[in-house]
């Protein structure tokens, strides 16, 4: 692959390259997404009062009651907004799930937990399934959130260059595993408790008491490790390296090529040994609560699907990353006294600070929405539109995934674009009678595709400094063309899985089928 070599003179960028030269600057252009949901918040007050002034009603497709669009800035209004500001943000659902998901996580995160199973997998993988092992602890990564951008490319990269391999492949490889499968995982993440949460306040604007469990996707998202994971291996090897060719380590940065690789300690070993024992037993006692049919934790009627069991899912994963935390903490010595285990919690909830305070407004801007009957006003109206149109069906959801992976390079917090397209897509689809869970799956496949082309990613400029260490002549335009194959290949084929697997009838979660 030849980087930067022309020497006649500057050459007018490609198409690709000015789209993105435009994405990213329309982006900057963005308000930060506090503000832009205070501004979002701010267009619905006055918007409620200009549509108003129509006597606009619309039948509430939940109740079959005519209501109208209620005027925020009138006395009942101006109460609304002064009496729930603090339950809008206290009572939100997403905030308690992914706070107390972080309790466990984060605690496995901060005494080195997961930072230390990512560098075992890819380590110890077997040299043919180097690049295999890497996508899929970059995907499984995401429990760890953002650290896995931190810890996965750069690390992929010195284990393919101390192979022989180009390391910018490598680093490509791990980008895509934590960027594009960020949504997806065998275990129940931070990501299905916010996504969850989220679609469940929307969902109950339309029927109340629905609910949208973070277990509703799992089956499909189990199914995406396994995809990603292959399909990102043959893209890696069969088109990423090929064209990126023989590395020649005279253009990396000087030292860069002498690293050497930490292996993982004996004590970190053992404490991975003795977190996986505790967690076995954990689950044991766990599956003494399921299995049985008359188990304490089945239904009513002895069932899985529902049950204490799928219903308390948060509750029971918070223990299990509790209990491993701290079984891997006490044996590397970063558990020495019961204290440290609060301690650790605190200073992963720090990290949750920004997500608090962009949750305080998108709750408002959500509860606005819903108030208002704006919601449900845009819902009908465009369920109507759509059947109308005939455009409903397989090809409508392909069309919002496609919308949702194009917003995707504007907006790259999932967490914001969910909060911001759920409000709308969420009731109009149900009025179409689909499945919250199955909008929210769409989405998910959106988000993920486009996150490792988007200007707007945070860690595209942390991925291109370390690409620049192993070769000086890489730029933007380097990173993007070597990702575009993996976003786009990644989304279509995500795109025919859903529809294979809507045509065929599989669950996408426990109890939660895709009907069209």
């Amino acid at each position: 692959m030849e980087l930067n070599r022309n020497t006649s003179g500057p050459q007018k960028p490609g198409f690709f390259m000015r789209m993105l030269d435009v994405v990213e600057r329309a982006g900057n252009k963005l308000p930060h997404p506090f503000m832009l949901f205070v501004y979002l918040a701010l267009f619905i007050i006055v918007a409620s009062w200009v549509i108003s002034l129509f006597n606009v009603t619309v039948v509430h497709p939940g109740t079959g009651e005519e209501v109208a669009i209620q005027n925020m800035i009138s006395e009942d209004g101006l109460i609304f907004i002064l009496s729930s500001m603090l339950t809008n943000f206290t009572g939100f659902a997403p905030l308690g799930l992914v706070l107390v998901m972080m309790f466990g996580i984060g605690l496995a995160q901060k005494v080195g937990l997961i930072e230390t199973f990512m560098k075992k997998t890819i380590l110890n993988a077997p040299k043919r399934f180097v690049t295999f092992a890497i996508i899929g602890t970059g995907v499984i990564g995401n429990l760890a959130s953002d650290a896995a951008f931190v810890i996965i490319p750069p690390l992929a990269a010195m284990v393919f260059y101390a192979l022989g391999r180009h390391p910018l492949a490598g680093m490509s490889a791990g980008f895509a595993g934590v960027g594009a499968g960020f949504t997806a995982n065998f275990f129940i993440a931070g990501t299905d408790a916010l996504l969850a949460g989220i679609s469940t306040e929307v969902a109950q604007t339309i029927e109340e008491g629905l609910v949208v469990t973070p277990v509703d996707n799992w089956f499909f998202m189990i199914a995406s490790v396994v995809m990603l994971m292959v399909v990102g291996t043959i893209i890696t090897e069969k088109v990423i390296e090929p064209r990126l060719g023989k590395y020649n380590p005279r253009y990396g940065e000087k030292g860069i090529v002498d690293q050497k690789l930490e292996d993982v300690t004996a004590q970190e070993t053992r404490g991975l040994r003795n977190a996986g024992i505790a967690g076995l037993i954990y689950a044991a006692l766990i599956a003494l609560l399921v299995v049985p049919t008359n188990g304490v934790l089945r239904g009513e009627e002895g069932t899985i699907v529902p049950s204490p069991f799928l219903s308390n899912i948060i509750p029971i994963i918070l223990f299990f990353f509790i209990i491993i935390a701290i079984a891997y903490g006490m044996t590397v010595g970063k558990i020495k006294s019961t204290k440290h285990v609060p301690e650790y919690m605190a200073d992963a909830m720090k990290d949750m600070s920004g997500y608090i305070v962009l949750i305080f407004a998108a709750s408002q801007f959500i509860a606005y929405f819903n108030w208002s009957n704006i919601g449900v006003w845009i819902a009908v109206s465009g369920a109507e539109f759509l059947t109308n149109m005939n455009f409903t069906g397989m090809g409508v959801i392909v069309g919002f995934i496609i919308l949702a992976a194009i917003l995707n390079l504007f907006i790259f917090s999932g967490s914001a674009q969910w909060a911001l397209m759920a409000p709308i897509f969420i009731p109009m689809f149900m009025v179409l009678e689909y499945n919250p869970a199955f909008v929210q799956l769409a989405y998910r496949i959106a988000d993920s595709s486009t996150n490792i082309i988007t200007p707007m990613n945070p860690y595209v400029p942390m991925v291109l400094a370390f690409m620049k260490r192993y070769d000086n002549r890489a730029g933007f335009g380097t990173l993007f063309s070597i990702m575009l194959p993996y976003a786009l290949i990644f989304l279509g084929l995500w795109i025919l899985m859903f529809i294979i697997w809507t045509l065929v009838g599989i669950p996408i979660g426990p109890g939660v089928e895709m009907k069209l």
